[in-house]
């Protein structure tokens, strides 16, 4: 039947079905357009760049020369440092590269600037610089001058050989190799097809141009797979437009499918251009550590080349993550044998931030990431026999990041937390252990959450350690012994605090179990008074993948936690039980039953925190957060209604039924259905608890998000009409999971639905917030 056209891309659709009294409590004051000026400087985009001296985009050009970003009120400038003489230069005369580019990419109204510029810097073959800037890959020599790297203007995106001559890229569904210097490209395969084609990153929410590749070591050879979603489900997508719609669809198969994407191993020699089919059944689209087969774009993380090119040890993965499997192939043959395999009742990871396995072929051992002993542990495997030889880590605390492995030294260099006695449990700091026995020597001892950088040979490594109350600071490290070469930059807060700002404020409470300690933030308003009484927003992200708080190290505005706060409100960030980096046991918490959200333990924290502060209001509470935590706050006003009065809820994964199989598999295993047509998925869907919704609630969601379909939420809120009930809903046309330039506009919308609903005072009408950063 005809319909009407929807308006233009900016025009955001607000449904308001009731309006609900704003909630009582002692009269708010005023809430003014100042008011919201001061949370608007202070938001995470306009307060980072008041941070000097933060250096960021360090990378190791070679072994002596890092790359790496300063930043002060004049700008960002691109600077080198050669590690063997100490001396620092620019890298580029900055203007001139500004104006370089700016020329060659055509920018026009939306010019690169100084202030923001930061990209990431690579070494090219020739000795030139390769930037990727706005998509665009980009080559500049010392002088600033710079072209394409690509002679067509949107050439596929390739990845990079370890000689640097030539990329890898996917055309229509067959794997390619461009050599970097003359451009020439050869086609590696020819039985591609759509839907079954070679190096595809597009199963479910991850669907990019991007070909996924292992490098041999000699840039000979390149392990891949022939993607089969032949029978896989597909997603919709419509966009808003005046005229006929355009329609997005892809393959994206959901919990409880039985077809589901698998891989099919294969080896292809560049020069021959051959193709080797690995001898063992096609595998699972899954990896060890996160929700797609690539973690990174253009990796595929669970596969270590052997030195010498010759053999390919990769993990392979059960659909629902409860058995990983360690294979090694030979290069030459395709002949596959398992080395050695580790099951467990939940799922296994192999880390939160890398794959944390090294494949060590000349001793015919393996570095293996275990958590069987409730820890992230370290474990050195003999690939002769499938046995573990000793345990190279213990105790607790976890390992986060396998960074090196020495084969002939036999040490291991990796990034732990909660080793250190009374350290923060979540602070990483870098340590380093022999294979062949003896406790970790700590290397990065300072007290703070410490972000590392090692340099390519791994004698030395850049350190850049602060907490959320400390800026950062910067040095060259000896990775022997943790010696400091030199101090790099110390970060500058003068102009940031001038702007207002005060830090987080660092607090721990007691989980759902009264045992538990729990860590968090909370953030207070500059002008906070110690005899009112403040509404709190719980800002929640569940994970399991992660959580609230947003990482331990200096951040100059958690997003707008801290302008939330300048509007009247004490904000409140709980990493609760089940999310990552404490013991499994800890993350395991509300496995297969993903409706928890970490709710028991955000209700008891807030609880406590009431207790303790006589100037939070636990009669006015509020709870908001995007994609999980807009799953998680939905959960919160349907499971806990008599406690939480308003929620902001943004792109919730609502029924994980109705999301990607990877995701939901993992957290909530296998999608089991009953005779009488109810299932174990049953009880985490939203949509089944909106009877009892009370308070005030806003869904909002992106109608082109590929990540989180937004019929989700329009699951919810098809609930709520048939339940009866009053809420509020805000569809984005043609915004994405992030919702990029509406970004101030829905910010805006969210602290106007806070301070009318939850603090019970009248927003200024139509505040205008600034445009975000164009870089």
């Amino acid at each position: 039947m005809p319909t009407t056209p929807l308006p233009l891309r900016h025009l955001c659709l607000a449904v308001a079905l009731a309006a609900l009294p704003a909630l009582a409590g002692a009269q708010a004051p005023a809430v003014t357009e100042a008011d919201y000026a001061r949370a608007e400087r202070l938001i995470s985009y306009a307060a980072q760049p008041l941070v000097d001296h933060a250096l960021t985009r360090i990378d190791w050009l070679d072994a002596t020369h890092v790359a790496y970003v300063d930043h002060d009120a004049k700008g960002n400038r691109l600077l080198q440092l050669d590690t063997s003489t100490g001396k620092t230069a620019p890298l580029f005369k900055q203007a001139a590269l500004i104006t370089s580019l700016n020329k060659l990419l055509k920018t026009g109204d939306k010019p690169l600037k100084a202030d923001t510029f930061a990209p990431v810097v690579k070494v090219t073959a020739d000795g030139r610089y390769r930037l990727n800037v706005r998509d665009t890959a980009v080559v500049c020599d010392a002088r600033a001058r710079c072209s394409n790297l690509y002679a067509k203007d949107k050439p596929e995106p390739g990845v990079l050989s370890p000689d640097k001559r030539s990329e890898a890229f996917i055309r229509d569904w067959n794997l390619w190799v461009r050599d970097l210097a003359s451009g020439q490209e050869t086609q590696l395969t020819r039985d591609g097809v759509e839907n079954f084609g070679y190096a595809t990153d597009n199963a479910g929410w991850q669907h990019t141009d991007n070909a996924i590749v292992a490098w041999s070591p000699d840039s000979r050879k390149i392990a891949t797979f022939q993607q089969d979603q032949r029978k896989t489900g597909d997603m919709y997508l419509v966009s808003t437009k005046l005229g006929h719609p355009e329609l997005q669809a892809w393959k994206y198969p959901l919990a409880g499918d039985k077809d589901v994407t698998m891989i099919e191993r294969v080896i292809i020699d560049v020069p021959t251009r051959s193709v080797l089919r690995l001898k063992t059944p096609p595998d699972q689209h899954r990896s060890t550590l996160c929700d797609d087969v690539s973690c990174s774009p253009g990796l595929w993380d669970d596969v270590k080349w052997a030195p010498d090119s010759k053999t390919l040890a990769f993990a392979s993965t059960s659909r629902f993550h409860k058995q990983t499997w360690l294979r090694i192939a030979d290069a030459s043959t395709g002949a596959v044998r398992t080395a050695f395999d580790e099951t467990v009742k939940t799922y296994y990871e192999s880390g939160q931030v890398a794959a944390n396995w090294a494949y060590l072929p000349a001793s015919n051992e393996a570095v293996w990431f275990s958590e069987r002993s409730d820890w992230g542990q370290l474990y050195l495997y003999d690939l002769a026999t499938g046995q573990p030889k000793r345990a190279i880590t213990s105790g607790e605390g976890n390992v986060t990041e396998l960074l090196r492995v020495d084969p002939v030294t036999r040490t291991a260099w990796f990034v732990g937390v909660g080793r250190s006695a009374g350290v923060d449990p979540y602070y990483q700091q870098l340590w380093k252990v022999s294979l062949d026995g003896g406790e970790p020597v700590l290397l990065t001892p300072e007290p703070a959450n410490h972000s590392i950088a090692l340099s390519p040979d791994g004698a030395r490594f850049v350190d850049t350690y602060s907490t959320s109350v400390t800026p950062p600071v910067t040095l060259l490290r000896e990775a022997g012994d943790g010696r400091t070469v030199s101090t790099m930059a110390t970060a500058d807060i003068t102009r940031l605090k001038a702007a207002g700002w005060v830090p987080p404020e660092p607090i721990t409470v007691k989980a759902r179990d009264g045992k538990t300690t729990l860590y968090g933030l909370m953030f207070k308003p500059t002008n906070f008074d110690p005899t009112r009484k403040y509404p709190v927003i719980d800002y929640v992200y569940p994970g399991p993948q992660t959580g609230s708080v947003r990482g331990r190290s200096f951040l100059a505005g958690h997003g707008d936690n801290q302008s939330l706060a300048e509007l009247g409100f004490i904000v409140i960030a709980i990493d609760g039980m089940g999310t990552p980096w404490r013991s499994k046991r800890f993350h395991d918490t509300w496995y297969a039953d993903m409706g928890d959200n970490t709710l028991p333990d955000q209700v008891a924290g807030l609880k406590e925190l009431g207790q303790r502060y006589p100037w939070i209001d636990l009669d006015r509470v509020g709870i908001w957060g995007h994609s999980g935590g807009g799953n998680a706050s939905t959960g919160a006003m349907l499971r806990y209604p008599d406690f939480f009065k308003v929620a902001w809820s943004e792109s919730g994964n609502h029924d994980n039924r109705g999301y990607e199989d990877d995701w939901a598999e993992k957290y909530h295993g296998e999608h089991i259905v009953n005779t009488d047509g109810t299932s174990n998925y049953d009880d985490q869907a939203n949509a089944n608890h909106a009877s009892k919704l009370k308070g005030r609630l806003m869904l909002v969601h992106g109608t082109l998000d590929d990540n989180v379909p937004p019929y989700l939420t329009l699951l919810v809120a098809d609930a709520l009409i048939k339940a009866n009930k009053n809420f509020d809903m805000l569809m984005l046309p043609n915004a994405k999971h992030g919702y990029g330039d509406l970004t101030p506009y829905v910010t805006r919308r969210r602290w106007d639905y806070f301070v009318q609903y939850l603090l019970g005072a009248t927003p200024p009408a139509q505040y205008q917030m600034q445009p975000m950063p164009a870089n």
